[in-house]
């Protein structure tokens, strides 16, 4: 196991009414950041069963990834689309509303009041959930100052995600570093993803704001996108095996500290 069991339970404040509904493999999502179709399907390959949830982004959509999105969904699997629709809202809601066609699980929206709206509308009638992106992983307070912002990274993404719970957003995407005060302030109701998921050991590379994968289920996340880590191993099914034993062993210990609280 990656994290100690005191860290764990030091960590797992309030989680006392997460469901327990979604099965440890469901909370790891394989993120597919990979240059073309035919890598992408060769890694779902090597995966097998250790994986039953893929992250779509943009690199993959811009090389015919959303065909894959409907394949992966065809066999049993599921699809988080991560394109972050930032637009004027009429171009959003018809995004959305495409992107809804294809039995997706998630899609991202930048957690901007007039683009989650847009959004809304756009996936009214489907089973699409929205998230809504806080601050993203690669960036600090510094990154923020220079873009003009006012706010400090906890600053930003605690008012988001009181606009998004306002908008009707069904999820939030934040670091891991984020997601345990996110959590106290939108309760339970809404899910929490998390990327910047790095193993004991990896690399930060161009990630900032990072976890492991037992301390950020402890910590108030639902689910966990993991991409080089798993992508780049020379096993990527073991890799994707040992998360997940993390995410069930965490899930474990935080039943238990909230069973004693």
């Amino acid at each position: 196991m990656i994290a100690s069991n005191a860290a764990v339970r030091a960590t797992s404040v309030e989680r006392a009414d997460m469901s327990d509904q979604v099965q440890p493999r469901d909370r790891l999502i394989v993120a597919l950041d990979l240059p073309s179709l035919t890598d992408a399907e060769a890694m779902v390959a090597r995966l097998g069963d250790s994986a039953s949830f893929y992250k779509i982004g943009m690199e993959l959509t811009y090389a015919g990834g959303l065909s894959l999105a409907e394949r992966l969904v065809a066999d049993g699997k599921k699809v988080f689309i991560d394109l972050k629709l930032h637009d004027i809202p009429n171009t959003v809601e018809r995004a959305a509303r495409q992107i809804a066609k294809l039995g997706a699980s998630f899609l991202t929206v930048h957690a901007y009041p007039q683009s989650m709206k847009a959004a809304l509308a756009g996936v009214a009638g489907s089973e699409l959930k929205l998230l809504a992106v806080t601050v993203m992983t690669s960036y600090d307070d510094a990154d923020l100052a220079e873009a003009g912002f006012a706010f400090g990274v906890r600053e930003l993404v605690t008012r988001r995600a009181l606009q998004a719970k306002e908008a009707g957003i069904h999820g939030l995407v934040m670091s891991p570093e984020e997601a345990e005060a996110t959590r106290k302030v939108v309760g339970q109701s809404m899910t929490l993803v998390t990327p910047g998921i790095r193993p004991a050991g990896e690399a930060l590379r161009d990630q900032k704001r990072i976890m492991t994968p037992a301390l950020a289920i402890a910590g108030g996340a639902d689910h966990l996108v993991v991409g080089r880590p798993v992508t780049e191993a020379k096993d990527p099914a073991a890799v994707a095996e040992q998360i997940v034993a993390d995410i069930a062993s965490a899930r474990a210990l935080v039943g238990k500290t909230n069973r004693k609280a």
